[in-house]
């Protein structure tokens, strides 16, 4: 009896063991985004190469590199102190073109006519956002936007394609303040 005693005490304890969790029979270790991420380091110094491979040739005019990961050089620079860039809620008339970097025409400034935008308001691709916001009235200024300031991976889903580096001459005809 003692030893049957023994052995249901044994079970007993061996049994109110706590379950181990169950391990997944694969483990994803976010390759995906890794893969992303290495690929889009490999983009970025390809259209970076391209990008400088063009101002070295184009040595002429003085290339600044902005804080937001494009390069412009000015075509005309107004050197008035006492006018302003515009700021957030600004109304700016402009017109610009667009151009692949080997110079095609992808979209002439009559083609995109005079447009108006809301500093910040509206919707527009991240580089001339950013870049109209460097200029005063009356300056015309070259872009030189790699595609992830541009039109990115999907392009305009008409004539600039993929991940596709452009050229846009900017010239900003006026700035409407606004109170904000």
């Amino acid at each position: 009896m003692n030893k049957f005693l023994t052995l249901a005490l044994l079970l007993l304890t061996l049994a109110c063991k706590s379950p181990d969790a169950r391990r997944p029979i694969s483990v994803k270790s976010g390759s995906f985004i890794d893969a992303s991420v290495e690929r889009n380091k490999k983009l970025n110094a390809k259209e970076q190469a391209l990008i400088e491979s063009f101002m070295n040739q184009k040595h002429e005019n003085e290339y600044i590199a902005s804080e937001s990961g494009f390069w412009y050089f000015y075509n005309t620079k107004v050197e008035i102190d006492s006018l302003q860039s515009p700021v957030f809620g600004d109304i700016v008339n402009y017109n610009y073109d667009v151009k692949t970097l080997n110079g095609q025409t992808i979209y002439s400034t009559e083609e995109l006519k005079t447009r108006t935008y809301a500093i910040d308001k509206e919707e527009l691709f991240t580089g001339l956002r950013e870049g109209l916001k460097l200029m005063k009235t009356g300056e015309t200024v070259t872009f030189l936007f790699p595609s992830q300031k541009a039109y990115g991976y999907y392009g305009d889903e008409n004539k600039i394609g993929t991940n596709t580096p452009i050229m846009c001459k900017v010239t900003l005809n006026s700035i409407t303040k606004t109170t904000n």
